[in-house]
């Protein structure tokens, strides 16, 4: 696949990196020339340009291109790049440094593919850093909603009990089930829980104790039982 990658910082780079070790076509806009030699030099395809201008951006060849991210440290140029992207029909990625933008952004920005917050991801990396062991958060879905997978324990309070009987509390909703053995699908209500089964339960972070007191039992925060997604 081909992207085109707004931004040449940190994000941007190591976003790029990632996407060309895995063999696909990243072309990087950035407007610092001092970055732009520093990134020719590490290898990467890079444009001279301001994303937020249309002309800097159709240098990229957007007929031709998969996706547009818009990695810079500002808001504005990030928005419009994603607008012109959209309009060549280029799915678009929207990095925003500050949650207090973010419900702007979701009026908005209802052309954008994605958004990503920075700053969310870094605090989860503190998070599992704190936590140890082998419990490990990778995404946040909200300020108040977490995805997490629950992993079944000999002395979980619903062991042995069907996913029909399961009552879980109020804003939290079962989303996926698998076996011990097998990977995780959608719930099927007839399916018994066993030790090393997995629910994917989507919760407010309200609920989360609670979900999993009921699943996994008061002593499974240290044994790796809980894994959020």
């Amino acid at each position: 696949m081909r992207f085109v990658i707004v931004g040449g910082g940190r994000v941007g780079k190591r976003t790029a990196r990632v996407l060309e070790a895995e063999g696909h076509s990243v072309t990087i806009i950035e407007r610092r020339t001092e970055r732009v030699d520093a990134l020719r030099k590490d290898g990467f395809d890079v444009i001279q340009g301001d994303g937020s201008l249309e002309s800097d951006l159709l240098g990229a060849d957007l007929d031709g291109v998969d996706a547009v991210a818009g990695l810079t440290g500002d808001l504005t140029v990030n928005l419009i790049t994603c607008m012109i992207a959209a309009a060549y029909d280029c799915r678009t990625v929207l990095r925003v440094d500050t949650d207090k933008y973010e419900y702007v952004v979701r009026k908005y920005g209802s052309d954008i593919d994605e958004v990503i917050y920075p700053e969310r991801l870094g605090a989860i990396a503190a998070k599992n850093a704190l936590l140890g062991g082998n419990i490990r958060a990778i995404a946040d879905i909200a300020h108040e909603i977490q995805l997490v997978e629950f992993t079944v324990r000999e002395v979980s309070p619903i062991e042995g009990y069907s996913l029909a009987e399961l009552e879980l509390p109020a804003n939290a909703q079962l989303l996926g089930f698998g076996k011990a053995d097998e990977p995780v699908s959608l719930p099927q209500a007839d399916a018994s829980m066993q030790p090393g089964d997995r629910l994917v339960v989507i919760a407010d972070f309200d609920v989360l104790g609670d979900v999993r007191k009921l699943i996994v039992g008061d002593a499974g925060l240290s044994d790796g039982s809980v894994t959020a997604l």
